[in-house]
């Protein structure tokens, strides 16, 4: 098993481009950490890093306690999934999952054992024989997992391996995945720009932007407590409404103030931001926090409603409030139209309020 540690990395190419800035972060024996971010966020320059596809420029990338700087790739007892599958299209599934023990000179009978356990953990035994032109994409998934998997790693690294695949395969496949990772007892690194599966996989959750790191944390942490106002942005389904203001010492409390809409704070915010008054903020509100229904010490927000969009069990409402658009989130029990006005409640102890210069949390 491994530890791995980018302590101070940083990674240049010749034409003066910066794909990675001091990147300082240890990844857990065992852990599963999903790098997330939009794509040239130079998460998969640090995967490359740890597979040894790709130099380190400054810094000391570590394995346990030995620097793998210029270490060679195939001396890192790394095994890599890839977003292509990368399988050899005139050898069967057997041949493909087996390949890389036979390069590395592996007996028969122990190629044999390993290549069918790994189909039997993937449930493919009976694909054995084909090619994979015959197969799904989630099929071809699983032969790429199986065939890292044989190779029993000390870190396994995925790239964007579900991206090819439909919905409702990605979400079996995310399954599949983190029940590997619970049977193998290995060192994971997954990189994706889908919130959903790094929610659903991550022990924790590294948040990249611009070659930065912009928060690590669990998933709850970097879903609940936001760094910033680009990582609360980047999660959640719709996105998170924004809205900026300043914030008001109204004589009974602090209160967030945008023209005519004042939302009043919590207590405990109120005691925190005392010395803030008349700073310049974003208030951010998750779609779930707003609610038709008032709750004691919500605040209210009234509107017209501007568009209606059904996602299965749940409807997103657009609300123009103050010429400002937002969206909430609602069961499909209560019907509403275009153009009507409703007043709905916020929960103001789940509002986020970011410094509207620099973009950080006030509350972290």
């Amino acid at each position: 098993m491994a530890q791995i540690e980018f302590q101070q990395v940083a990674k240049r190419y010749a034409n003066g481009h910066v794909a990675l800035h001091n990147l300082n972060l240890r990844i857990r024996d065992k852990e599963f950490l999903v790098l997330l971010g939009p794509s040239g966020c130079g998460k998969s320059t640090t995967l490359n890093m740890i597979a040894g596809l790709e130099e380190v420029t400054e810094g000391s990338l570590r394995f346990d306690d030995t620097e793998v700087n210029d270490m060679p790739a195939h001396k890192r007892d790394v095994a890599m999934v890839f977003q292509s599958y990368a399988l050899y299209p005139h050898k069967n599934v057997y041949e493909n999952i087996a390949f890389g023990l036979r390069m590395r000179k592996y007996p028969q009978h122990e190629i044999d054992s390993r290549v069918r356990a790994a189909a039997r953990s993937l449930e493919i035994e009976h694909l054995l024989e084909r090619r994979p032109g015959q197969l799904s994409g989630g099929q071809r998934q699983r032969i790429a997992l199986g065939r890292a998997m044989v190779r029993q790693p000390s870190v396994f690294l995925m790239d964007e391996p579900l991206s090819n695949l439909d919905a409702a395969l990605r979400v079996s496949m995310r399954a599949s995945i983190k029940a590997l990772h619970q049977s193998m007892q290995t060192t994971f690194v997954y990189v994706t720009h889908d919130q959903a599966e790094a929610l659903t996989l991550a022990d924790r959750i590294v948040v990249m932007c611009q070659g930065v790191v912009q928060q690590i944390g669990t998933p709850d942490d970097i879903y609940e407590r936001p760094a910033n106002r680009f990582v609360a942005n980047f999660l959640g389904s719709p996105p998170i409404n924004f809205l900026d203001g300043v914030l008001e010492d109204a004589g009974a409390g602090l209160c967030f103030r945008r023209g005519g809409l004042s939302l009043a704070l919590d207590e405990a915010t109120r005691r925190r931001l005392a010395a803030r008054a008349g700073q310049a903020i974003t208030l951010g509100i998750r779609a779930e926090d707003i609610d038709e229904h008032a709750h004691d010490g919500d605040c209210r927000i009234t509107g017209e409603i501007t568009s209606l969009l059904p996602v299965g069990s749940d409807q997103f409402i657009g609300l123009c409030s103050d010429d400002h658009q937002m969206f909430f989130r609602v069961g499909k029990e209560r019907s509403f139209a275009v153009g009507e006005r409703v007043s709905i409640s916020v929960n103001r102890r789940r509002l986020h309020l970011f410094d509207q210069a620099s973009g950080t949390n006030l509350a972290v």
